[in-house]
């Protein structure tokens, strides 16, 4: 089964300083190359490169940039056959300081133009299989159908009636009660410890066993950065440990994650078995520079893994 991801590729223009300047301040940074990158572009390339039957959809303009960024999608072995494009939209940029071990993004406002997906792609999505994606791009999704005009939530649920069951990471983001029409019958919500907090206003994952079912949610999995990872489903709670690692670039750590977890979910693995494999693809993924650090064959991840139990 194929598994879309629905969000951003950019390029990373990468920076570190010594500190992080205070209001009104003045700093020096040291400019790093840069390289290709963007939240769900990365877990798209992780899944792919798993072994993943992998498929990429965006927004993006007609320059140079964006064919790069496209063919070095096909080249990690990620369909674009259902890319869209804007010639109005900005370039797709983020830029990121590395800074005390952690990294702060910016990213360039690209808009909200809505995304009007072709029939083919309409009919590919209407398969079973998964749907990585972001609540800023499904608010944006549209399609013409024999019924008419369909979009956002009750888009999202008619993929859903066909069998396509969604993933959403939410990051530092959260959610608001306004996004719930999104969520109800996610397979997963990701939060990072952010976002979790931004969401339910707490910090304990056992408090949201009612949110899960009246949203009829599978799973809400917590990242929990060098901790590790968890996950709720209302009554079982499932618990991974972070490996202790020198990090190097924590940037696309929890895309990394969610590709790997992706990845597993659709080999039909129990959750506490996919949470392993992918806490132990996002632990090794920081000990490598760059956007794409979790970039690896199974095999990889498994014997990296083995070697630190």
């Amino acid at each position: 089964m194929t598994a879309f991801f629905i969000g951003d590729v950019a390029l990373d223009e990468y920076y570190t300083a010594d500190r992080w300047p205070g209001r009104a301040d003045k700093g020096m940074v040291r400019e790093l190359p840069a390289e290709i990158g963007g939240s769900i572009a990365n877990a798209a390339v992780v899944h792919a490169t798993l072994g993943g039957d992998t498929q990429f959809i965006s927004l993006l303009n007609d320059s140079q940039l964006s064919h790069r960024m496209i063919a070095d999608l096909r080249q990690n072995g990620v369909g674009v056959d259902h890319m869209l494009t804007d010639p109005a939209i900005p370039e797709s940029r983020n830029f990121i300081f590395l800074i005390d071990g952690e990294h702060v993004v910016l990213t360039v406002e690209m808009g909200e133009q809505p995304m009007w997906l072709a029939p083919a792609t309409l009919a590919a999505l209407r398969q079973p299989g998964f749907l990585y994606t972001t609540l800023y791009r499904v608010r944006r999704l549209h399609a013409e159908t024999e019924e008419g005009p369909l979009g956002q939530a009750d888009l999202l649920a008619d993929l859903r009636r066909h069998g396509r069951r969604a993933i959403f990471d939410l990051d530092v983001g959260g959610c608001a009660p306004e996004d719930l029409p999104y969520l109800t019958e996610a397979a997963v919500v990701i939060f990072n410890q952010v976002g979790f907090r931004n969401a339910f206003g707490h910090d304990d994952l056992s408090r949201i066993g009612g949110w899960i079912r009246d949203n009829k949610v599978g799973w809400v999995v917590r990242t929990l950065a060098a901790e590790g990872a968890e996950a709720f489903d209302g009554s079982s709670r499932a618990y991974v440990a972070g490996y202790p690692v020198a990090v190097a670039d924590v940037t696309g750590a929890g895309d990394t994650f969610g590709g790997a977890l992706t990845w597993c979910l659709a080999r039909n693995q129990p959750l506490a078995d996919a949470l392993d494999f992918a806490v132990a693809a996002a632990s090794r993924s920081v000990t490598v520079h760059g956007p794409r650090g979790g970039k690896a064959r199974v095999e990889e991840v498994e014997r990296w893994r083995e070697e630190r139990r």
